[in-house]
């Protein structure tokens, strides 16, 4: 798609994380002019090489991770643990059978796509059993063991400053095919997902049960081949969307001052990044995920968010 001459020449928009306001100052000068002026030529090359598949605009494409919660989760850390490792235990029966296919319905059509069974939603959504936590509670929720009368823990024993959370899976009680959000390439999705009944958390966890074959992959990003100028960073994953307003998390090092967020729109497409003032002292240079939010000049739809740094198409993050 061509970007719109009213869109050609829009303007670097220079927003300052938190407020999410297009800077009115006078025009910068110096190293922090020259930080923006790379972003916006590398911002301009990475919009220019964007070349989708057929897949992005008529194909199912997800763009974040395909295992969602429906419903508000009542997690503990214990169950929170669970959740974020894949551990399950199955206690409800799961229905047996192909399903005939199902319907994904994104904001400018539907598609009809082939499905998975409930256990092989399963199996994608188990990734096993906890490991052994000697110590630790059975059950969530119950106290972890005390030392023996005749054990006490001696001067050399390691000291916990906090209760562990229990090493035990999340009990699976009820199964049935229904439909979850998904962010996809075409925007809001309803896509058919096996919805799992979890007992401990109160809240549905939905597996996407669009069969491997019918699901899209990521175009391979086409990133600028000038040098990254040592100011300037990339954008990990997308926070948020909610209508123009669009949080990311910055890739950043642990000494990293002057964080500013940094945008570029067009009528296809949205480039992302940021700039930081780097440190000129020792520092143990780890990077860092530092969220930011800007406010784009018109709601971003289903317009992809590229990393300015490689051209990837960010994805989602797990909520």
């Amino acid at each position: 798609m061509r970007r719109s001459p009213a869109l050609l020449g829009l303007p670097l928009l220079i927003i300052v994380a938190g407020c999410a306001q297009v800077d009115t100052e006078p025009a910068d000068t110096g190293p922090r002019l020259d930080r923006h002026v790379a972003f916006d030529q590398r911002a301009t090359v990475v919009a220019d090489g964007w070349r989708p598949p057929t897949a992005w605009t008529t194909g199912y494409v997800p763009l974040q991770e395909v295992t969602v919660l429906v419903g508000e989760a009542a997690f503990t850390d214990e169950t929170k643990l669970a959740f974020n490792a894949g551990w399950y235990r199955e206690q409800a029966v799961l229905p047996a059978g192909q399903p005939d296919d199902g319907t994904i319905r994104f904001p400018d059509g539907e598609l009809r796509v082939p499905l998975i069974t409930a256990a092989e939603a399963y199996q994608q959504l188990d990734q096993g059993d906890p490991p052994p936590c000697p110590g630790r509670p059975k059950e969530p929720g119950t106290p972890p063991p005390a030392n023996p009368p005749d054990a006490p823990a001696g001067p050399d024993d390691p000291v916990s400053s906090a209760p562990q959370a229990a090493c035990v899976p999340l009990t699976v009680t009820g199964v049935e095919l229904g439909h979850a959000p998904v962010h996809t390439s075409r925007g809001a999705a309803q896509v058919p997902a096996w919805l799992f009944t979890v007992q401990e958390i109160g809240a549905v966890v939905a597996r996407a049960a669009v069969a491997p074959h019918s699901v899209g992959a990521l175009p391979e990003p086409v990133a600028p081949t000038a040098p990254v100028p040592p100011d300037l960073v990339g954008a990990q994953d997308i926070g948020a969307i909610d209508g123009a307003s669009l949080t990311y998390r910055l890739g950043i090092g642990s000494c990293d001052t002057e964080i500013t967020p940094l945008v570029q729109e067009h009528d296809h497409l949205v480039v992302v990044g940021g700039s930081v003032q780097r440190s000129s002292g020792v520092c143990d240079d780890m990077l860092k995920f530092e969220p930011v939010t800007v406010t784009l000049r018109a709601p971003l739809g289903v317009r992809p968010v590229l990393d300015v740094l490689s051209g990837t198409p960010l994805r989602l993050a797990a909520g």
